[in-house]
């Protein structure tokens, strides 16, 4: 390419963060020149309410997608667990880079644990899907709306606004704060978000030339993985105002994987399991979170 890559990308510390390690990866092993174009999202601009009460899907993707669409951009960095099942017409994932860890963590104001929380604490998440699993591990606690971006949540734990709150260790550690983490939570309390940890480099089904530049930068095992889980998002029409979740990893000659389905306020929350020979291609993976999400949701 005789110009520059032009790459879209919110502009949050974590957004930045992790567009330019994969920048720094594509011109490291592609040789290409890059630019960042900042594009700001309906997510970024809505930060006084819950995601799940501002409606719609693809809250942080919608006009990234746009700047590919206008060929403002040639590719778009996501974090892989914003992007809606239904990508805007004429774009793909071009390739899923390896994923980070994909687990929840928890910071608390004074190092306690979350089993060591006094009851009543405040637990500050907008998550329905985090909400969901540990107000059923400890219903005693306070559970409150916490918008912004991670140093933003950070401060108020630390100021005392709420006592804890839950962050993706993913996010952490691309922004080098994994210190601040107080506990690691095991997936089977709190089970990810679907394409937690993972990106997701989306560009225009046409531009072959953008795509040639890309084959070879992904992950197979994590696209694999992406696509179980983002086919029980799939099933279960997955957006911000469903509590959903989906785990999947390669288990020796085995793809596992769990997922969970809870009720729109957050009550009732299901768990299933499934298994698929390894290696299995991108759409068999698919079809096995389809299935599984589909007996969630008929649950």
């Amino acid at each position: 390419m005789n110009r520059p890559l032009i790459v879209a990308t919110r502009k949050s510390q974590l957004a930045l963060a992790q567009s330019r390690a994969f920048m720094r990866e594509l011109s490291a092993r592609a040789g290409v020149r890059t630019e960042e174009l900042h594009v700001t999202t309906t997510g970024d601009r809505v930060q006084d309410v819950a995601l799940s009460q501002v409606g719609g899907k693809g809250l942080f993707v919608k006009e990234i997608e746009e700047a590919l669409l206008d060929r403002r951009a040639d590719i778009a960095v996501h974090s892989m667990k914003d992007v809606p099942a239904e990508l805007a017409p004429s774009l793909v994932i071009g390739c899923v880079p390896p994923r980070e860890d994909p687990r929840d963590v928890i910071v608390t104001r004074d190092g306690r644990r979350f089993s060591e929380l006094a009851a009543g604490s405040k637990v500050g998440t907008s998550s329905l899907r985090r909400f969901s699993m540990l107000r059923a591990w400890r219903p005693d606690l306070d559970y409150v709306p916490l918008r912004g971006n991670v140093d933003t949540r950070l401060r108020k734990c630390s100021e005392g606004v709420v006592d804890a709150i839950v962050l993706a260790l993913a996010g952490l550690r691309r922004l080098g704060l994994e210190s601040r983490v107080t506990e690691v939570l095991d997936p089977s309390r709190c089970l990810p978000a679907i394409g937690q940890g993972a990106l997701a480099i989306e560009r225009r089904a046409d531009d072959a030339e953008v795509g040639a530049i890309l084959d070879g930068l992904g992950h197979e095992d994590t696209a694999i993985a992406v696509a179980a889980e983002r086919g029980v998002m799939t099933a279960v029409e997955g957006s911000c105002q469903v509590p959903v979740a989906a785990y999947a990893v390669r288990e020796g000659a085995e793809m596992w994987i769990r997922a969970m389905l809870a009720d729109p306020d957050g009550t009732r929350a299901r768990f299933r399991d499934a298994r698929a020979p390894w290696p299995v291609e991108k759409e068999a993976a698919f079809a096995t979170g389809v299935a599984l999400g589909r007996s969630l949701r008929d649950t």
